[in-house]
């Protein structure tokens, strides 16, 4: 099952978790977040329903009553299901979107990801939400589908512009712990980089690539999304051992 990127999805309990965590971080506006939604075209299929958890406020409000209450409307109103929706009503304090839909035209691919980083230039965390997450060698940029995908050379043009880096990536049918260590690992190689801290659900994980100076920041921030969201969105930190080769792994 895949938690894609398209407005039919917005406003499900996948959505629930991934904007209570950007809310977390971005510390009611603190730091400042531009969100690549990479969004793709609605498919006509008939999933994306997962908004039974609006119905019940007892078991599921607790985690971030006010985003609740903005997402419950979706409930009721299938014209409201747009992630429009997050600047209107500011599910994100101070975030900047772009909201563009890619393709997978190759040109048109490139001119996406200028626009995007030019709009993220007065941003402190740049967070991309692909339908499926990092390329998979049987996917090129340009064939079809490709859309579904950040590629790892669009991850590094990010990262150069020196901001943090936030991205979700759907668990493909795989052990979930030995398959975000093989993730982490690479971007640690890919980027250079030290630490990355991953927040885990029972179907994505987010990976949050920070910049050195902010490290201490989003581990503090960590620590409240481990207090109110409870078991469902778990973190975990990589860093270095001693040799400074292999990686540790700890789900806090």
């Amino acid at each position: 099952m895949k938690y894609s990127m398209k407005n039919q999805y917005f406003g499900d309990v996948n959505d629930y978790k991934k904007y209570g965590l950007l809310r977390l971080l971005s510390n009611n506006g603190g730091k400042k977040i531009a969100v690549c939604w990479m969004l793709t075209a609605d498919d006509g299929r008939t999933d994306g329903k997962l908004i039974y958890y609006l119905n019940d406020p007892g078991k599921w409000e607790k985690y971030d009553s006010q985003l609740f209450n903005l997402l419950r409307p979706c409930l009721y109103d299938p014209n409201k299901r747009n992630v429009s929706r997050t600047a209107e009503t500011k599910i994100v304090p101070g975030a900047k979107y772009y909201p563009k839909l890619l393709t997978d035209v190759a040109t048109d691919r490139e001119r996406y990801f200028q626009e995007f980083m030019t709009m993220a230039q007065t941003c402190d965390l740049s967070f991309f939400d692909p339908d499926n997450g990092l390329e998979v060698k049987s996917m090129p940029i340009g064939r079809r589908n490709s859309r579904k995908y950040l590629y790892w050379h669009e991850l590094k043009q990010v990262w150069g512009i020196g901001q943090s880096v936030l991205l979700y990536q759907h668990f493909p049918r795989v052990e979930h712990q030995k398959f975000i260590e093989t993730l982490v690992d690479k971007v640690c190689r890919v980027l250079d980089v030290s630490n990355v801290i991953y927040y885990q659900t029972n179907h994505v994980v987010f990976l949050l690539i920070p910049r050195p100076g902010d490290e201490a920041y989003y581990l503090q921030q960590s620590q409240f999304v481990k207090k109110n969201w409870e078991r469902q969105i778990q973190y975990g930190i990589s860093g270095d051992k001693s040799n400074g080769k292999q990686h540790k792994y700890d789900l806090l």
